[in-house]
């Protein structure tokens, strides 16, 4: 898909109920470390979880949906008060819709970010898709937007940026709090 028209944009932006992320390529930087007793170890950028918080501020309900499931994930979403959470389900067609139904949305209310393969399955029914910066070609040539930052380093603060442009809502008041252990 070309990049949106402005006014296209904005009516899309405008319409959302939703941030969906994919999380590894997205919300990290794709790369799995393992510690002690083999548990996968994830990075995540301080200032999308931030970002998350201002979309909530905002209005918006924020979540996840990844292919893995790891403690760590499940850890971050709970200290970032994350709306939905929905691990290990490769099948993101088939989980896709299950949020949809769970959560009683349109897939045209939901934004999502994706940067591989398995995400193409959401990003082709939402109503804005997005990607960062180093996402594998066949997504970035499927979505309304690549994003200029890459996955794990701030491509979702980035989307939140964006989507709340478009709806006048950035920048945030100044009042906003800063994100909890931030």
């Amino acid at each position: 898909m070309p990049h949106l028209p402005t006014a296209d944009l904005v009516a899309r932006c405008r319409a959302l109920e939703w941030l969906l992320c994919d999380v590894d390529g997205v919300l990290t930087d794709g790369r799995l470390y393992y510690g002690a007793g083999n548990q996968p170890l994830v990075a995540f950028d301080i200032k999308d979880g931030l970002g998350m918080k201002l979309a909530q501020r905002a209005g918006l309900k924020v979540g996840v949906l990844s292919g893995r499931s790891s403690p760590g994930v499940q850890a971050r979403a709970t200290e970032v008060g994350l709306d939905a959470v929905v691990l290990g389900r490769e099948d993101k067609g088939a989980a896709f819709d299950e949020f949809l139904a769970s959560q009683r949305v349109l897939p045209e209310r939901v934004a999502y970010v994706g940067d591989d393969l398995l995400d193409l399955a959401v990003l082709g029914r939402c109503g804005l898709a997005l990607a960062p910066a180093d996402a594998v070609a066949e997504v970035r040539g499927a979505v309304h937007r690549v994003l200029a930052r890459p996955g794990g380093r701030g491509a979702v603060r980035e989307a939140v940026e964006l989507v709340l442009r478009a709806r006048g809502q950035w920048p945030p008041s100044a009042a906003s709090p800063a994100e909890p252990s931030s």
